[in-house]
Formats: C-alpha cells, structure tokens, sequence
C-alpha cells in the first residue's frame, strides 16, 4: 500500500464506511490514477477493528486471466489447498464462517472473472464484505457503486484560492517531501492553483508534477505543463474516441515526464515496462542487455536516473539471504513502475518495434533463474529461494502467460514450469501448477505428458501419499496389519534412470545435474518408508529415513528434511519409541525452514501430541491436536471438533498462532506456553489487534517483514500490511520507533 500521507476524501471516506455497514460488495469506481487504491487502503484499515478475521488485500493489476483471479485471492489469504478442489471452491471454504473484508484492487479487466467469484462468496458466507475497486461496476444486484471524483481544485477565475483545496494541499505535501520547507503562500498559491486545474486535479499527475520542483520552481513548471498540456490536452479531446479515458487527462504529464529523462532512460523505461511486478538489478540487466550492449553500469545508471524521476519506485532493501544470482533472490533492493507509467512505457516499447524480442528475453531470463534455482534448491538456502521466487511470481505469471500466446514459446513455458516444481509444490500452490501445465500440453497439442515435467508430476502425486499415509498411521492409532513380503517391497534405485531419461539428460549428466535429482531420490525413500510403516513394518522404515535424513544433513537441506523427519517420527512411534518419536518431531519443528512448511509443522504437532497423549497428559495433548487442527484447517481441511472434557484445552491450542504453537510445542517459557496453558488475556489498550500486536513484538526482536512472514506462516504482503497499519495506528515513522514503544509496554 502507498507509503505517502493521505490527503482529503473525508466525504468519500466517511461515506465508504457507512456503506459497508449496510452492503456487503462496495465498488470504487473513477477513472485511472484518480486515487481508487488509496481510499481503498485507507477505508479498509479505519475498518479493521470490525472484521475480527482481518482485511486482506487482493491486488489484480498484474493478474491478466480471469481463470488466475481465485488463485489471487488464495495467495492473499494465505490458503495453501492440496484436496484436488478448484481454488474457488478452497476461497468459499476458507472464508465460510469468518468475519473478514476482502478488499480486490484493480478489477477492470477482470470484471466478469471477479463477479463471478464475489457472487459464490457472498453466496456462501454472511461475515464476508467486499470492497472492490474497479474504473466501472462489476454488474451484480448487491452492488453500490462509490464514485471517486478527482480532487476539488479552485476556478482559473478564483482571485485568492484557498489553500483548503484538496488537491493544492496534496501538491503542497508530495512537493514538501522533495524539496524540505516547502509550503503554499501568497507568491506561489496562483501558480500552483492554476498547475492543478490545468491536470483536471487527478491525484497521479498531481504527484506527478509535484516531484519536479526540486528541479524547477512553481512558476515555472505552471509554465512548463501549460506549453507542453494545452494543445495535447485538445487534440486528444477531439482526437480518437478509443484513447482510454486516463490518457485524455494523464498522457501529457506523462509525456512531459518522460520528456525529462536522458535518453538512455526513457530507453529502459521501455524495455522495463515487459516487468508485471516488482523486478531487481539483474533481471533490469537482462531485459535491458541488447539496447545497452555489454555496459551494465549504463543499466543501473538508468534505473538510478529512472528511480530520482520517480518513474521507478525503489522498494525495501532488507537483509535477507539470498543467491545472487540476479534474480529470485531474498535480499537486494526491487524497483517496481506503476501501472500508468508501465502502459506507458509499453506504448514506446511496441513503438520502437522490439516488444517480442524484450520479452523474449525477460522469458529466457526466468528460464535461466528457474533452471539455477533447481540446481541450487537442494542445499541450505530454501527459504531465501522461496521468498524471492515469491517475489517474482507477478513476472512469473506474464512469462507464462507470453509463451500461451506466442507461437512456439511453449516449449520455453513447459521448461520454466518443469524448472519450478518444487517452487509450485513447496507453496502449496499446485492448483496454479497443474493450470498451467494443462494449458501449455493443449496449446502443444500434446497427447502425453511432457518430458520437462516429469518431475513436477512425480512429486505432485508423492508428497501427499507420503502425508496420507503418515496420517493414517497416526489416526487409526497402529499401522496396519503386514501386508508386504520381504521381496514385494519395491527397489527405489532405478529413480533416478527414469527421471533422467525424461528430463532428456544421459549419462553423461554433471554434478549439478546429479544433485538436481537427490531431491527425488531421498523423496522416494521417505514414500517408501511411509508405505512401509503403514503396511506394519515401520522397522523397515526406520533405516531408510535414518540414511536419507544424514544426505539431507551433509547438504544443509531442510525441506525434504521436514519429510524424512516426519515419517521417522511416525515409523518411531509405531514401533514403540515414544520418546525417539518425540524427539524427530521436535527436530523438525525446529529447522529454520519449517515455519513456511504448515504440513510439516501440523505433522510434527500430531507426533507430539500422541505421544503426550501415552504419557497420561491429556490437557497437553488436546492443547497440540488443537494447534495441529486450525493448521490442517487453514490448509482446507475440516479437523473433527473436540468435545468433553479436554474440548477446553483443544479450543486453546486451537487459537494458538503458528509462531505460539511452535514454541509451546517446544516448551519455550519466553513465549505462548502461558497463553495456551490458560485463557487469552485480553488485549493491552494500544489500539492494536492482538495479531498486530505478535507482529510488533516480532519487529521489536529486530525481524525483517520476510521473517515475520515465515515465523507466522502468512504471505510477505500480509506481513507487510501489517506492519505499515501498525505504524499508521501508532503514528510512526520507523521500526525502530514500535521497538522502543513495545519495550515499555506492560509485561
């Protein structure tokens, strides 16, 4: 959400929140740039305390198929469904029973795919509000429409404008916040009067025209925008009706920005355009290669210039790990255009005739970040690589999307999806996974199964074999009877020959190669040692997690690790070692990665949970199945409820957060054992909900936003929203601010 101060729209803003007290589906509707997401953002977060399950933000802008709409809104609630069910109906479900406003920005070009899923939403819940912002209706019978008008801005004939105009305070704040001690007074208020009238007092080219002072005075820009505005300003009036409507009151204060850049600026202004979200150094490198030659110092050169013109927006820098391998990394600073500027931007780059060459190579480029992403995942920076993929997933999703539309880039499509499998199944999104491959085999025309994704099929249809039967054993209380001779037990050996020869790779494979497939290797044995525990010979099973989990060690990797430790723990305690159980299960809760991994951790949480349950700790135990239920809940299962006497304990556990459930499962007296051994305190008066108050008292212990993400098991987004509302709520400018205010609060 944006970052700047907020400026007027008290009228629009007090009646939205009247309005969502009375309808369930409120749509912003005005014409781009005129500040729809803003008033969004900030109606949503003076409602939060009205929505105990929270808002969540659905940002659609970069999400060009309506069939992608219902997977946004699950990333944005953080659902990560693995049943086989459409992701609407895992949407529907999740949502049903909460009391929640789902905020979906940008619904224009999806109008009809959004319709459809806010109508089976409300259909489905009575807690679910909508707040939706759109340049038109969606077109149901529940709708109310709020228009956004552009800002009030005084007459040209007005003596002594007042500077009580909304949009002269907002030209006032953006141009304070470049050039320090800036202010409106009786020598610039005409000039900055007329600036504003001249640009129809659309917020963007306001903002737009604000940041310029530092390089030209008021009058001077008024001067400026009135020789460079006024005749395009007519012309596009009088010229093509198909102009859409933000370009007959935008495009000059557009055209003058890019006007101000160099030319090797307005060039990778262009060429950065292919990027639908937010993008780093080198994928600007890659895109950017031929128009520059070899001199990458003249690309960062022109993202700095493109950054000090505000057509790029630098986002945060924060220290997480990452590969640098230029892109898909955790740490390093992204830059993201807006939309208004990206369309822009695009118009120049089909202008110069060279549009399918940049994307071609912005697709070659995450073909070759997904290929050394698969190379690299088996080793010990899983979770860095799966945040900065996360990072990229609007840019995934366009790349996708190219090589659907363009004749022969599916090959190139089936690489990169082939690539990722572990990125798609890893986040639990294998609903998107399997929508993209079917879609790239039928525009293929193929009949069988593609080569390049043998991989993401196999393990597609392991993992929850693997999960299924661990949790049987788990469920029914015992494994099942022996059903497998010595000599049905299947060799895993050939594996690898198999996956090599449909990966296209022979014998002569490198290390890189080889160490691509340990993966798929130590996976197999834990599906066998799953298997052999569920059919009575978990001392079969035992072995083989043993040698896998010391392969997974000497590499420093963690997310098969979470299997083998898993299934190790259920082989153990079939066989009567409770406390070896125990103990596997609390060593995979306590690998860094697992916090991104909830099957892992409800797994874990199970474990413990039967085995404290043998001891005769039953209030413990229900404390964990509860724990281990609103995970399995939130990744669209239905846990049985809990009654009688340990129904208390269980509704404790349950209400437990993931970073709580942690802790108590691994018995930290710093943390939420307290709060799950007893009823939930209320909540300190700070203004803050109790989920915003975990979040503080993480950036209070020096936690960057990815890391809050991954302790909670929520979106990088979520957090973020988060921490922004905590700083609005408090009035803050600065983490450091929340960390020195929670050290005094009241323990």
């Amino acid at each position: 959400m944006p970052g700047t101060s907020f400026v007027g729209r008290r009228h629009e803003l007090t009646r939205a929140r009247r309005l969502l007290t009375t309808t369930r589906l409120l749509t912003l509707t005005g014409p781009g740039g005129v500040g729809k997401t803003r008033l969004a953002a900030r109606v949503a977060e003076g409602a939060v305390r009205r929505f105990p399950d929270g808002v969540r933000l659905v940002p659609l802008a970069a999400v060009r198929d309506g069939a992608l709409v219902p997977h946004a809104v699950a990333d944005a609630l953080g659902i990560r469904d693995e049943t086989g069910r459409a992701p609407l109906d895992a949407v529907v479900e999740q949502l049903r029973g909460r009391r929640l406003l789902l905020v979906l920005d940008n619904c224009e070009h999806l109008a009809d795919a959004c319709a459809s899923l806010v109508a089976s939403v409300l259909g489905a819940t009575e807690g679910v509000r909508v707040l939706a912002t759109s340049r038109h209706r969606l077109g149901l019978t529940e709708e109310q429409l709020l228009p956004v008008a552009p800002l009030a801005t005084p007459s040209p004939g007005e003596g002594r404008p007042g500077a009580e105009f909304p949009a002269l305070r907002l030209f006032a704040d953006r141009a304070a916040a470049v050039v320090p001690g800036f202010a409106i007074t009786d020598h610039n208020r005409a000039a900055v009067a007329r600036l504003c009238h001249r640009l129809d007092g659309l917020p963007l080219a306001i903002e737009l025209a604000a940041v310029r002072i530092h390089a030209l005075g008021v009058e001077q820009l008024d001067e400026r925008l009135g020789d460079r505005l006024g005749d395009r300003f007519r012309l596009l009036t009088c010229g093509s009706p198909a102009a859409p409507p933000r370009h007959q009151t935008l495009r000059s204060a557009v055209d003058w920005s890019h006007d101000l850049c160099t030319p090797a600026e307005q060039l990778a202004w262009a060429h950065l355009s292919v990027f639908t979200g937010s993008f780093d150094l080198g994928g600007a490198e890659a895109v950017c290669g031929d128009a520059f030659g070899s001199l990458r110092v003249a690309v960062l050169d022109a993202v700095v210039g493109l950054v000090e013109k505000s057509v790029l927006v630098r986002e945060g820098c924060e220290t997480d790990s990452g590969t640098g391998n230029g892109a898909g990394s955790g740490g390093g600073a992204r830059y993201r255009m807006l939309g208004l500027l990206r369309e822009y931007g695009l118009e120049k780059l089909e202008a110069l005739g060279v549009a399918g060459d940049t994307r071609r190579r912005l697709c070659a480029h995450f073909v070759r970040v997904a290929e050394e992403h698969e190379r690299s995942w088996f080793g010990p920076d899983q979770p860095g690589t799966l945040a900065g993929l996360r990072a990229e997933h609007d840019n995934l999703r366009a790349v996708l999307d190219f090589c659907l539309t363009t004749p022969g880039e599916t090959p190139r499509g089936l690489r990169l999806i082939g690539s990722l499998w572990f990125y798609w199944i890893a986040r639990g999104a294998w609903a998107e996974l399997r929508h993209w491959w079917q879609r790239l085999l039928l525009r293929g025309g193929r009949r069988r199964p593609a080569p390049e994704l043998t991989r993401a099929h196999w393990a597609a249809a392991l993992i929850p074999l693997v999960r299924s039967r661990t949790n049987a054993v788990l469920l029914t209380g015992a494994p099942h009877p022996p059903t497998l001779a010595p000599h049905e037990i299947p060799d895993v050996r050939p594996l690898a020959d198999v996956l090599r020869r449909q990966s296209g790779r022979g014998d002569d494979g490198d290390h890189d190669d080889e160490r691509r497939l340990l993966a798929f290797h130590l996976l197999s044995r834990v599906e066998l040692a799953a298997t052999l525990t569920f059919h009575g010979r978990p001392e079969r099973a035992v072995p083989l997690c043993v040698d896998a989990l010391a392969v997974c060690e000497t590499y420093g990797e963690q997310w098969v690790r979470s299997y083998v430790l898993g299934t190790l723990a259920t082989a153990r305690w079939a066989l009567g070692e409770h406390e070896a159980a125990a103990e596997s299960a609390r060593h995979c809760l306590r690998l860094p990665y697992v916090s991104g991994e909830p099957h892992a951790v409800c797994g874990a949480l199970e474990i413990l949970a039967v085995v404290t349950a043998a001891r005769g700790d039953t209030e413990r135990a229900a404390v964990l199945r509860g724990a281990a239920h609103r995970i399995r809940r939130d990744l669209g299962h239905v846990p049985t409820a809990v009654d009688g006497p340990c129904g208390e304990a269980h509704r404790r556990g349950y209400e437990l957060s993931a970073h709580e459930a942690l802790a108590y499962a691994l018995g930290d007296p710093r943390t939420a054992a307290g709060r799950a051994a007893r009823p939930a305190p209320p909540v300190p008066d700070t203004g803050l909900t109790r989920r915003e108050l975990e979040v503080a008292a993480l950036i209070a212990s020096g936690l960057t936003n990815r890391q809050i993400a991954e302790r909670l098991v929520i979106s990088r987004r979520t957090a973020e929203g988060h921490a922004e509302r905590i700083l609005a709520k408090l009035g803050f400018a600065a983490r450091s601010q929340v960390a020195a205010w929670f050290s005094g609060l009241p323990r």
